[in-house]
């Protein structure tokens, strides 16, 4: 599956243009959030939590138009609550728009 490694920049500099210390602001303020709805899903102890988790992250995705992590929050979504396996999917496809 492939990450749209440019996406999450090509829509910052769509909202802000060529200013890149404001790209690298709000690239850092997306990275924060994601992770933040990660670390919400690895602390989930039941469904109702997990899910929650699950489709913030999967908003968050869409408003940056990044459908990869779109799919990926949506497999979160259905997975059983604190599966380690997806948690760490989805930390490396964060730490991965972080440095596109």
């Amino acid at each position: 599956m492939s990450y749209e490694p440019g996406a999450l920049h090509a829509a910052l500099a769509a909202a802000v243009g060529d200013d890149s210390a404001l790209i690298a602001e709000l690239r850092a303020a997306f990275v924060q959030s994601a992770l933040r709805q990660v670390d919400l899903l690895a602390r989930a102890r039941c469904d109702a939590n997990w899910e929650l988790a699950a489709w913030r992250l999967k908003g968050l995705a869409g408003s940056f138009g990044l459908t990869a992590l779109m799919v990926l929050a949506e497999e979160a979504a259905q997975a059983a609550p604190g599966d380690p396996a997806i948690v760490r999917r989805l930390r490396a496809v964060i730490a991965g728009l972080d440095q596109d």
